[in-house]
């Protein structure tokens, strides 16, 4: 390679560096003025920003969007919340019903797990640094004394019994 080029890409090399160092100064400069907006107290931090969404398809084909995180729409705005929204699985085989949600964080015995009416799962959870909160709709009847929930590596695993359910009404005579 001839000494020109050699120039041409030192130069570029130099302006590339310069760029770095001024870009790493600003963001230093404003990363100090952020910690010192939340040390005065004047604005309340929630730690990390999570959001994430998964889509998947429905019994009926049509696409479903999953939101998780801290980070929800409100009138067509972002708004951050101290409460993280777990990624949850909901699986219906046989007669059961298992959940599946991601805590990572969080101590088993920080883990409220509740079933309300037999038809709504809620999760709430809180660990040093986060918090997890999710309703679930359930899919089918439960029976709440027959829940079982377990816990290990971040992940919480709750198996419910459905309620065997017998055709209600009168059977009206054919005359």
């Amino acid at each position: 390679m001839s000494r020109k080029y050699r120039d041409i890409f030192d130069v570029f090399e130099d302006m590339f560096r310069q760029i770095q160092e001024i870009m790493d100064r600003e963001f230093r400069e404003i990363e100090r003025e952020f910690d010192e907006l939340a040390k005065s107290g004047k604005v309340k931090t929630y730690g990390p920003y999570v959001y994430g969404f998964r889509v998947t398809v429905g019994p009926d084909g049509k696409p479903i969007v999953e939101e998780f995180g801290n980070v929800k729409t409100v009138k067509g705005k972002p708004m951050i919340s101290e409460e993280r929204e777990p990624l949850v699985d909901v699986v219906e085989k046989g007669d059961e019903i298992r959940v599946v949600a991601e805590v990572p964080g969080v101590n088993k015995d920080s883990i409220k797990v509740k079933v309300v009416n037999g038809e709504k799962l809620i999760v709430q959870a809180t660990g040093e640094d986060r918090k997890y909160y999710k309703e679930v709709e359930l899919p089918a009847k439960v029976d709440e004394k027959s829940a079982k929930a377990s816990y290990k590596n971040g992940v919480l695993e709750v198996v419910l019994k459905k309620v065997k359910t017998e055709e209600e009404g009168t059977e009206i005579k054919v005359e």
